[in-house]
């Protein structure tokens, strides 16, 4: 819609502050009230341009093919996402509002690419944490990290910090490798876990019950992972 791509263009461009209904009417060369036949109000205008930018970068990430290296693969799409956030500064920020967030398709859809990537690399045995702490630890750690850069003017911003954030967080949720070789039984869980619905001679009550026993082994204390 011609309407939403104006504003796109606003917003990245100026900022939300410009994205009015006057000044997106005059940019796409209508009357201020044919937005209101789209819209309810500003919020629900930029709600729009957030989907719609949001949806064609989460649609790229999906169409990236998988590499060799699912570690190599995960440190790429931490780094397209902070080129994305720094790229849209004003975007970035309407993203990150719990409010919008939580009812975006495009939000969850990205998740879900971080999932697949987490997951491709529990089943080579390289996580030292559950999937869901990973993905968890990753997305808080990227949005931070470019929440704090876009708070620096440009001209003083060290991309270094990203990268320092990375580190951190990847001691915390891979393995060395060889994982299973001498992380004994956490890694070893983490990596059944993601392979184990592809188990064809698995009947669902047999995968429930296993499940089961997997959630008890995160659980325990891990005495063999010392």
């Amino acid at each position: 819609m011609r309407i939403v791509e104006v504003a796109a263009r606003l917003l990245r461009e100026q900022g939300a502050a410009a994205v009015t209904t006057r000044a997106v009417a005059q940019a796409a060369g209508m009357q201020a009230p044919t937005i209101y036949r789209f819209f309810e109000d500003k919020d629900a205008l930029l709600d729009a341009v957030a989907e719609h930018v949001f949806t064609a970068y989460v649609a790229e990430k999906a169409l990236a093919e998988a590499g060799d290296d699912p570690v190599a693969d995960l440190r790429a799409g931490w780094e397209t996402h902070i080129g994305f956030g720094l790229a849209n500064p004003a975007l970035f920020g309407l993203l990150t509002d719990p409010s919008r967030t939580t009812h975006s398709p495009a939000a969850v859809a990205g998740l879900e690419v971080l999932r697949g990537r987490v997951h491709r690399v529990a089943a080579i045995g390289r996580l030292r944490v559950t999937e869901r702490r990973a993905v968890e630890l990753i997305h808080a750690a990227g949005t931070g990290a470019v929440l704090t850069l876009l708070s620096i003017p440009p001209a003083d911003r060290d991309l270094e910090l990203a990268d320092a954030m990375y580190e951190a967080v990847m001691r915390v949720v891979l393995t060395d490798a060889p994982a299973l070789a001498v992380d004994g039984t956490t890694a070893a869980t983490v990596a059944f876990r993601a392979l184990a619905p592809k188990l064809p001679m698995l009947t669902d009550a047999e995968r429930a019950l296993l499940s089961e026993w997997l959630d008890r082994a995160d659980d325990a204390p891990a005495v063999l992972d010392a």
